[in-house]
């Protein structure tokens, strides 16, 4: 099966062919992305109205790379798949549209793909990991624990009640002076730094519950920055060291606690996932890693090319659901916020 997929909904416009031949792994034919760093780094931020004109402008020569680095037609494909949402809803518009125009056109069926289910089995495109296993979704716009049972079924065990992780590191990182996106800014300054010079805390550590705050921990930072004005290069790198020592203990006690969760309704998992944007970072994937040996399974992250917003994780997720026969009508509507398991939501927390 070979699936066409399309991707805007945030900053990156990307398109992607995927051949999918069973239950293992799958093969990315081509992977398109194009970034808009540039366009929003004066903001410090994602700007809406700017991120949607821009996926206008690419996403016809995007499409057409992906296809052409793919070696294919759009009558060679199988299938058209577009992220429906969650996002920036100007941003979905565009890539939706284009994925229903394509279909038509092509008399091809169509997947109207939710984001985060395309990141929760981007594992599978990967590794081929087996159903039912441990999630830790974490972006700039989403921080959840998940137990991913099948195509379509989901569980929350936990997420974020105020930022997600990504967002923390880009607050961060702009309360910092740093440059955007945060979390790699943060990172690579971090590695530098002292992360035993300034005292921050652990929010949530050892609750039972395996849900998030990060707003405390990003609050402490601005204190102690302000605290020690006019920054220095060394203070910019302990800061930054100390506030990633803080996220790395905070992830790893949380995933522990949802190990836990998962393990009291379904036993074991079949291995420890994590995906989105903020998998990318390098002390938080040896920290997962480090968890994961402690439970006895094995910790699978994508490889950096395919953690961030990608056109194979949603043309991968188009071609599972159409493998089932989940074929989504041409009227399907943008939606804006699109919780995988709305049900197991925390109270208060973010969707």
């Amino acid at each position: 099966m070979l699936v066409l997929g399309i991707e805007t909904t945030c900053d990156e416009t990307a398109a992607a062919v995927v051949r999918r031949s069973g239950e293992g792994p799958g093969e990315v034919l081509s992977n398109v992305v194009r970034a808009q760093f540039e366009a929003h780094a004066a903001f410090g931020g994602v700007v809406p109205e700017i991120a949607a004109r821009a996926h206008i402008d690419a996403l016809d020569g995007v499409v057409a790379k992906a296809l052409a680095d793919a070696g294919v037609t759009l009558d060679a494909l199988d299938g058209v798949a577009a992220a429906a949402g969650p996002g920036l809803v100007g941003g979905v518009i565009v890539g939706l549209t284009s994925g229903k125009a394509l279909a038509l056109v092509a008399d091809k069926p169509f997947s109207a793909v939710n984001h985060l289910e395309a990141h929760a089995l981007t594992a599978r495109l990967t590794d081929g990991v087996a159903f039912p296993y441990l999630l830790l979704l974490a972006s700039g716009g989403h921080t959840q624990l998940l137990a991913v049972l099948g195509v379509g079924r989901y569980l929350r065990l936990g997420t974020t009640l105020d930022d997600a992780l990504g967002e923390a590191f880009d607050k961060v990182a702009k309360m910092l002076g740093l440059g955007y996106p945060g979390g790699p800014q943060v990172e690579l300054r971090a590695a530098s730094g002292d992360p035993a010079r300034f005292a921050f805390p652990r929010p949530m550590h050892g609750r039972a519950e395996p849900n998030f705050s990060l707003s405390g921990l990003k609050t402490a930072v601005r204190l102690e920055a302000e605290r020690t004005a006019p920054l220095n290069e060394t203070d910019v790198d302990d800061l930054c060291a100390g506030f990633q020592a803080a996220v790395v203990d905070v992830v790893a006690n949380r995933a522990r606690a949802g190990a836990r969760a998962f393990a009291e309704r379904f036993g074991a998992p079949s291995a420890l996932v994590v995906a989105g944007g903020v998998a990318a970072n390098g002390p938080i994937r040896q920290a997962l890693q480090g968890l994961a040996g402690d439970l006895g399974v094995p910790m699978v992250a994508p490889p950096l090319a395919l953690c961030g917003d990608n056109g194979a994780m949603i043309a991968w997720a188009g071609a599972e659901r159409l493998a089932l026969g989940l074929v989504d009508d041409l009227d399907f509507a943008p939606r804006p916020r699109w919780p995988l398991d709305a049900a197991s939501a925390a109270p208060g927390a973010k969707a």
